[in-house]
């Protein structure tokens, strides 16, 4: 099994940015949509950002052509899978909608093509179901911008050959990126169920001690190693897709997750973060600006919760057999940002002191906060 061909459908942020990286690594690309004006906008943004990598001098006028080259866009969708070896999908975040791509598509597209669903939250398994090829199927998780990121999650779904994770795993590293495997199709796979339930614990955080978002986001930028605050990360990634992560993770494990209202409330308001000019915090409609954090009001906060939900998820995911330690703290790092392992956080701390903190949250809040076994054992 090799791969030459790839058809991505879908040419929004993820589909575009993931067409780029492939025709960038020598693959034929075919981009699909629905509508020919959303693949002109996608291929002006390709445009765009090639022409900003030929200014920086990291590739040539010639190269950029060439890569221009490599990729075709089709609204035919019979005709965008013909001869495809893998079929990147990276369709809206709607289990519905992509069932319904998945149909069309499995009457179309060769026996022999792979399947690969760029998703952050849905479940492979369920996803894979719905074709008649759920061994030729997997998760393939890009960040974004899929340009800039590096990691990439891989998740095989329970049918999924082993040859398919393989195929996989090559690809990714073929277009430079540093592949993940989540060996199980669990609830948020690693990242997401690392980040999702800790921007919910901050604010029942803010809520319980009565801090500023600026005192909590200094504690979790300069004690737990983060690139910056968890608000002003939610911000940066969107209330959107925080609600809607929220939502899926919930459906699929009531414990995974204590969601705050305020998630919630924001979304509802519109209040979506940058994009938007409001989220957690207030942005100008100049450009991109940080929030001010520093290390005297990180004084203020004791983010000991915080450390406590994102280890105990670690934890999980490990005792569950959906990871292990070093691909999780590789996940953090180049998902998260974070400058910091993960467990080496929780050591200077004290796991004692993490399991006692959740074990006193336990007492007065309910069992979604019980400790994980491997935390218990690691006392």
């Amino acid at each position: 099994m090799s791969v030459k061909n790839i058809t991505v459908l879908g040419s929004g942020i993820m589909g575009h940015g993931i067409a780029q990286v492939s025709a960038m690594s020598g693959y034929n690309v075919v981009l699909r949509d629905i509508e020919q004006q959303f693949l002109d906008k996608a291929m002006e943004k390709i445009r765009w950002s090639l022409e900003k990598l030929v200014t920086k001098e990291k590739i040539t006028k010639q190269e950029s052509d060439a890569i221009l080259g490599r990729i075709k866009t089709i609204v035919d969708l019979k005709e965008a899978v013909k001869g495809a070896d893998l079929i990147i999908e990276a369709v809206p975040e709607i289990m519905e909608l992509k069932k319904k791509v998945y149909s069309e598509l499995d009457q179309v597209a060769d026996k022999n093509t792979v399947f690969a669903s760029n998703t952050s939250t849905l479940p492979i398994t369920e996803i894979a179901n719905t074709t008649s090829r759920p061994e030729r199927f997997i998760g393939i998780h890009f960040f974004n911008p899929p340009q800039l990121m590096k990691l990439v999650e891989v998740i095989p779904g329970q049918k999924t050959g082993p040859e398919v994770l393989n195929l996989t795993v090559d690809y990714v590293k073929s277009v430079k990126k540093e592949p993940v495997v989540c060996k199980k199709d669990v609830p948020g796979f690693i990242v997401n169920r690392l980040f999702i339930p800790m921007v919910h614990e901050a604010c029942w955080l803010k809520q319980r001690e009565n801090l500023k978002l600026e005192e909590i986001d200094s504690a979790v930028k300069f004690n737990l190693g983060f690139p910056m605050g968890i608000f002003e990360l939610a911000d940066f990634t969107g209330m959107d897709v925080i609600h809607k992560a929220t939502i899926e993770l919930q459906i699929r494990d009531k414990k995974v997750i204590f969601p705050h209202p305020d998630v919630e409330k924001l979304f509802n308001e519109k209040k979506l973060g940058q994009k938007s000019g409001e989220g957690f915090y207030k942005y100008s409609d100049e450009k991109y600006e940080r929030i001010q954090l520093d290390e005297t009001l990180a004084k203020k906060c004791n983010p000991i919760s915080l450390a406590a939900n994102i280890l105990n998820n670690a934890a999980w995911l490990v005792t569950n057999k959906a990871s292990d330690i070093a691909e999780i703290e590789k996940a953090a790092q180049l998902g998260l940002g974070l400058k910091k392992p993960i467990f080496e956080t929780g050591r200077e701390i004290g796991i004692k002191n993490i399991v006692t903190e959740l074990n006193n949250l336990a007492k007065k809040y309910g069992v979604f906060y019980e400790p994980d076994p491997l935390l218990v054992s690691m006392q």
